[in-house]
């Protein structure tokens, strides 16, 4: 269906964006931290570490969620699922599908009205003076990213035939 091709392709295109940015944060936040501990030695250590830790990780980890769920790699436990027929097994997915496009939709809308308002204060990190709002406009959009996910996902349980 030409539906679920054109979100697969936006969705494919959040996905390569986000983990390459996610994995570029990733790799500085390692060495920021090894920097911290070589320069900590010498009773000098790295202003802003906990800061620019707590910034890019939040970044990484929202960045990370509609990849990982793209590929299906989150935890799951369906034991019992598993005993249910086919039918029922699609009807709890698109359940479950619904019930976290809630989520993450409430979520990023939550986290964007915390961004206005970091945007409106002009609130700034303590020490390094970094502005916050960027960050948290990053998070949300990483939740609609996901929330994008789990709508192609319950299109392709309601107009294609196959497992999920």
């Amino acid at each position: 269906m030409k539906l679920i091709r054109i979100l697969d392709r936006i969705n494919n295109i959040f996905e390569k964006a986000f983990i390459a940015i996610g994995g570029t944060l990733l790799v500085f936040m390692v060495l920021i931290t090894c920097i911290n501990i070589v320069l900590r030695w010498f009773w000098v250590p790295l202003r802003g570490t906990f800061e620019l830790m707590g910034l890019m990780g939040a970044v990484v980890a929202s960045f990370a969620l509609a990849y990982t769920q793209a590929r299906k790699e989150h935890i799951s436990v369906d034991i019992l699922i598993q005993t249910f027929t086919m039918s029922l097994r699609r009807l709890l997915a698109v359940i479950n599908d619904l019930a976290c496009i809630c989520f993450s939709v409430i979520a990023s809308w939550q986290i964007i009205k915390i961004a206005n308002n970091l945007f409106a204060s002009g609130e700034l990190t303590e020490t390094l003076g970094i502005i916050f709002y960027p960050f948290t406009y990053a998070v949300a959009f990483g939740f609609i990213a996901l929330s994008l996910i789990f709508f192609t996902d319950i299109c392709k349980f309601l107009f294609t035939k196959g497992d999920k």
